[in-house]
Formats: structure tokens, sequence, C-alpha cells
């Protein structure tokens, strides 16, 4: 492609954005009178094109240009929204920020970040289009959610950064930069399911409630649901639909946050996951499709997942358990840690995952830590298989106690073909 071809598709790519972005904002404002929008679907074209132009220029004749003519574009919108405001009285500001970013677009896009300024445009048009569905959402915000929310950024964005990134303590085995980037990786993983099933509600059946319930808990889900199939013995089969689709999540999550601390891992973990996952799955999609899906109050099933409390204590927890991984791996060789596995697991499955994951960079060969997560895995099903036969009524317990089992057994007798 010659420079003048691609200065044209530049230029084209600008227009397009524009475009896409007026399309949006003249059909939301498809009701209003001729000359009371502050730009139409043509104008937003324009001022892409504008963006494009400007940024053109710049690279000729400096980059004030570009600065002039963001300046007068501000200006010539803003003297428009403050007319529209005397004749309408309440007048959003979107449009006239919406318009500002689609010049700004355009200049992005002929400067050469093409795919950049795509992909901001369409994040744009979303964020514009889902108006009332993010109204809605921010109206069912309680506060103290809206509170864990800012302690999830208070432990993310702040306190993470000023951490330091290197080993203390016996062996060298606690960083506290790194046990709390494992706090904030399973903060973030459990918020977005609380606030999957918050957004979507658990009266949205088995299957929501089940996949993003286990996000947050699968634990929590799998006591609640049992004591409910013993209180609604009819609603049973139901139940145990959702405790196994919980279950099962965990295997795909498990997968997710050992990856994300150490790439090498989804390899050898990939094909024990996927088994102990289908052997959960499949009878939950049996049971899904040979029933009529009522839908399933989730009540008190999942709590809000941050509170500092919480987050200190796993991240205490994590330390923990980090520190008894060397220390039994020194005393007992890899046979300490697999124990410590088995233990661990049949309370919590992140906190031995992430530890084990993370000394899989240095201090855990690839096959141990495989071994070990597995097992713990395998440990969690099998106490969440003998919660639901003790706490449940005894068709919970076979249905969710069978698949709970055999899927551990198969996860043991497969890592030994995997991670050897």
């Amino acid at each position: 492609m010659t420079d003048e071809q691609q200065l044209f598709y530049n230029l084209a790519v600008a227009l397009a954005i524009g475009l896409l972005i007026g399309i949006e904002r003249g059909w939301r404002e498809r009701d209003a009178k001729e000359g009371e929008r502050i730009a139409g679907v043509r104008t937003y074209g324009l001022i892409g094109l504008l963006g494009g132009g400007a940024a053109l220029l710049g690279e000729h004749f400096g980059s004030l240009v570009l600065a002039v003519s963001f300046l007068a574009l501000a200006a010539v919108l803003t003297a428009v929204y403050i007319a529209n405001l005397k004749v309408r009285g309440d007048v959003g500001i979107t449009s006239l920020v919406a318009g500002l970013l689609t010049f700004v677009f355009g200049a992005m896009a002929v400067s050469g970040e093409i795919t950049l300024a795509a992909a901001a445009a369409v994040l744009t048009t979303l964020l514009l289009g889902y108006k009332s569905s993010l109204h809605r959402w921010l109206g069912a915000l309680e506060e103290e959610e809206l509170r864990a929310g800012i302690k999830l950024l208070l432990i993310s964005v702040v306190l993470l950064p000023v951490l330091p990134n290197k080993g203390y303590g016996p062996w060298q085995a606690l960083n506290p930069y790194a046990i709390w980037w494992m706090v904030v990786l399973i903060a973030f993983i459990s918020f977005a399911g609380y606030f999957l099933i918050k957004i979507g509600g658990a009266r949205k059946g088995i299957i929501f409630t089940g996949i993003f319930g286990g996000l947050a808990s699968s634990t929590a889900l799998t006591l609640h649901f049992s004591r409910e199939s013993r209180q609604h013995k009819a609603m049973a089969p139901l139940l145990s639909t959702g405790i196994l689709l919980a279950c099962g999540t965990m295997f795909p999550r498990m997968l997710l946050v050992a990856g994300v601390i150490n790439p090498e891992l989804v390899g050898p973990m990939l094909p024990p996951a996927i088994i102990m996952s289908l052997i959960v799955f499949l009878p939950a999609l049996y049971y899904g499709m040979t029933l009529q899906s009522k839908p399933v109050e989730l009540g008190t099933t999942v709590k809000n997942p941050l509170e500092m409390k919480s987050a200190l204590g796993f991240g205490l927890l994590l330390a923990l358990i980090m520190l008894l991984v060397k220390a039994l791996q020194t005393w007992f060789d890899d046979a300490g840690v697999l124990l410590l596995a088995a233990v661990s697991g049949i309370t919590d499955v992140d906190a031995i995952n992430l530890s084990l994951a993370r000394m899989s960079h240095d201090d855990l060969t690839i096959r141990v830590a495989v071994v070990g997560i597995v097992i713990a895995a395998a440990a969690n099903s099998l106490c969440k298989g003998g919660m639901a036969a003790v706490i449940g009524n005894r068709e919970t317990g076979l249905r969710v106690g069978l698949p709970l089992l055999a899927s551990a057994a198969a996860g043991l007798l497969s890592v030994r073909f995997f991670a050897y």
C-alpha cells in the first residue's frame, strides 16, 4: 500500500468512526426536533473526519494546529449545548463529550493508531447504547456494594504498587507483592461472580445461579442448596443441578487462576480440568434437560465477597500456606507438599492453587504443582459431595455426591498420565 493509499484509508477509518458514534447518537435522539440535537449522524461523521484532517495538518505545520482545532470544536459544541439548554431546559452533556471523543478518535486513526482508535470508538458506542441498563444497575447498587468496589480499587490500585516485591522470612518464602497480587486476583473474580448474580438476578434459573454462583463461592452455594433440598424435597432435582453447575465451574476457574500466575501450568492442567469438568457438567446437563426449569431463590447463598477482614484473612492464609509448602518441601520433599494440598483443598482450593502456582516459577517443579492443585480440587469435590449427602436429602446426596466422587477419582487418575 502506497503512502497516499494509506492516508486515504486512515481518513476513511476516521470518517467511519464518526458515523458509528453518530448512528448511535442519532438513534438515541431520533425523536428530537430539527435543531434540538447537538449533532446528527452527518455531523459526527464530519467531526471524525475533522479530527483526522487536523492530525494530518499537525504533522506538517506542528501540533498547535491540532490543539487549536480541538479547542475550536469544543467552543462550537459548547455554544450549541448552551443554546439547547435555554430552549429545552435540562440537556445532558453526553452528546457534547461524544463529539469531542469522535474528534480525538479521528485524530488517532490518522496518526497511525487505527486499531486503538477503532476499539475505543466501539467501546464508546457500547457505553452510549447501554444508558438505560447502566442507570438500572446503578439504581440497584447498594451502599455496601459501592464501598466494596472502592475497597477493591484500594487494595489493587493503591496498596499493591507500594508493596515490596522481594522475599522475606524463612527460606525467603514470603513476598508481600506476590501474596497481595493473588489476593487482588481472587477478589476480582469473586466480585465479578457476585455482581453477575446481582445484575441478572437469581430468578433467571439454575444455570445462571449455578455457574456464576460458582464463580463467587461454590462451597457456599452447595451448603445453601443442600439445606434447601432438605426443606423443599420437590426442588431437590433442580437444586442438585445448580450445585453441580457451581462445582463444575470451579475447575475452569482453577485453571484460569493458575494460568494467570504461571502460563506453563495450563498445558499439563488442561486435560485433568476438562475431564473433571465434564464428569460434573454432563449430569447437570442431563438433569436440566429432563426437568422443568423453575426459578430458584438464591437467598443468602452469596454475600458481598469483598470485606477488608476477608481480604486480610485470605492474604494471611496464602502467606501461611506458602510458608508451609516451602517448609514441607524442605523437610519431606514433594510428599509433604502433596499432603498439604490434600488437607488445604478440603476447605479452600484458591489458596493452595495460588500458592503452588506462584512457587512453580522457582521452588516447585511444574509436575508437583499440577499434581498438588488437582489433589486439592479432588479433596474439595469430595468435601462438597459429602456436604450434599449429609446436609441435603437422600436424592440430592446421590445426584451430587456420585458425580463429584467420579470427578475426583478421574482427576487423580488423569493427572498421573498428563503431569508426569
